[in-house]
C-alpha cells in the first residue's frame, strides 16, 4: 500500500508531510527560472515548478497537490516577486487544475496508461480553463473592458501556451515519476 492519509486518523503522517514540504520547497526554487516560450507573448513564462507539484499529486493524492499548489503559488506570487495576488489566482486556476483532474484519474488505478490519460484529460481542462480565467480576471486586475479585448486578441497564444504548458509538465512527470516515487514511497 502507498503511503497516502491514515484512514483511521485522517491525518498525513509527519514523514508524508515532510516529503510534501521538500517537494514544495524543490517546485519554489523551479519556479525562479522562467523563461518565455512564445515570442509573441513574452509575459507568459514556463517554468518547472509544477512537475513537484504534479508528482507529489501522483504520490499523496489530490489534497496533498492541491495544498502544495497552495503554498507553492503563495510564496511565488508573495515572497519570491511574482505578480502578488493576481499571479497567486492564476498559479492556482492553472496548477490546480491540472494537479486536481489528473491525480483524481490517476488514483483510480496507477498505471503508466492512466498517468498519460490523466495528464492528456488534465491537460485539455486546464486549457478550458485557464481560457476562461483569462477572459475574466486578466481585464478585472488590468483595465477592465479595453483589457477584454487585448486577451481576445491574444487567446490562441494563450490557449497555445498553457497546451505547450501541459504537454511539458506531462512529459517530463511520466518520465521521472517512476524515478522518483520509491523515494517518495519509503517507508
Amino acid at each position: 500500500m502507498t503511503e497516502t492519509i491514515n484512514t483511521s486518523t485522517n491525518k498525513y503522517s509527519a514523514k508524508i508531510i515532510a516529503k510534501m514540504g521538500m517537494m514544495a520547497a524543490i517546485a519554489c526554487v523551479f519556479g525562479l527560472f522562467r523563461f518565455p516560450i512564445l515570442p509573441m507573448v513574452p509575459f507568459l513564462t514556463y517554468d518547472f515548478a509544477d512537475i513537484p507539484i504534479i508528482i507529489s499529486a501522483f504520490a499523496f493524492g489530490p489534497v496533498a497537490g492541491l495544498l502544495i499548489t497552495l503554498v507553492v503559488s503563495f510564496i511565488q506570487a508573495f515572497l519570491l516577486g511574482g505578480d502578488q495576488l493576481y499571479g497567486f489566482i492564476m498559479h492556482v486556476l492553472a496548477s490546480g487544475t491540472f494537479v486536481l483532474i489528473a491525480s483524481l484519474i490517476y488514483r483510480q488505478r496507477k498505471s503508466k496508461k492512466v498517468a498519460i490519460i490523466s495528464s492528456a484529460i488534465a491537460t485539455v481542462v486546464m486549457i478550458i480553463v485557464m481560457g476562461i480565467a483569462n477572459y475574466f480576471v486578466t481585464p478585472f486586475y488590468y483595465g477592465g473592458e479595453a483589457m477584454r479585448d487585448v486577451v481576445v486578441q491574444l487567446m490562441p497564444f494563450i490557449l497555445l501556451f498553457n497546451l505547450i504548458k501541459g504537454v511539458a509538465n506531462s512529459l517530463i512527470t511520466l518520465l521521472i515519476y517512476k524515478r522518483i516515487s520509491p523515494f517518495l514511497h519509503k517507508k
